[in-house]
């Protein structure tokens, strides 16, 4: 089990995200599912022990190797790519903003780009979206409030410190507007 428990964690360390169990099973050449859950959980257990600046996340049927919150500030600097591009990070702001909210609000705001940060948002497990007559209403998760470190009672109060007003939104021409 050592060397399978060896294969994943080199996976997932290469990865930097959340990964499914049966993408990870091709990856790593494991087969049989319930053999790789019981080594995920093995090795999850392994990181727990160690109380490293490591741990293992675990999110449904997906799996994430991270630093633990306490250690973050140190790779901060470090860091210049992260699992969203500024883009992506500004539709996030305005969804959080709005919460909940719908996705053509969203689209008229962020423009028609937009479509694929949500889809990664959804991804990522940030926003979920239910439909709503001809649109869909885009709504934080939980993850959004554990991966940002925020409680969701405050969040609003604190994004009305910043000046809404200077969101950068897109017209119907392509121009931006303030």
């Amino acid at each position: 089990m050592q060397e399978d428990k060896n294969k994943v964690e080199a996976i997932l360390f290469t990865t930097g995200r959340f990964i499914g169990v049966e993408e990870l099973s091709k990856l790593c050449g494991v087969a049989s599912l319930g053999y790789l859950k019981e080594t995920l959980q093995s090795l999850k257990v392994d990181y727990e022990n160690r109380n490293g600046a490591l741990e293992l996340l675990e999110q449904g049927d997906k799996w994430k190797l991270n630093i633990r919150k306490n250690y973050l500030y140190l790779t901060e600097s470090l860091l210049s790519d992260s699992e969203l591009d500024r883009p992506t990070q500004e539709t996030l702001a305005v969804v959080a903003y709005k919460n909940p909210v719908s996705q053509s609000e969203i689209i008229k705001i962020r423009g028609n780009g937009a479509y694929d940060h949500i889809k990664t948002l959804k991804e990522l497990d940030f926003v979920t979206s239910e439909p709503m007559g001809r649109t869909r209403i885009l709504k934080l998760t939980s993850k959004f409030y554990d991966y940002f470190d925020v409680v969701e009672n405050q969040l609003r109060s604190k994004m009305q410190a910043f000046n809404v007003d200077g969101v950068q939104s897109k017209t119907d021409d392509g121009d931006n507007k303030k």
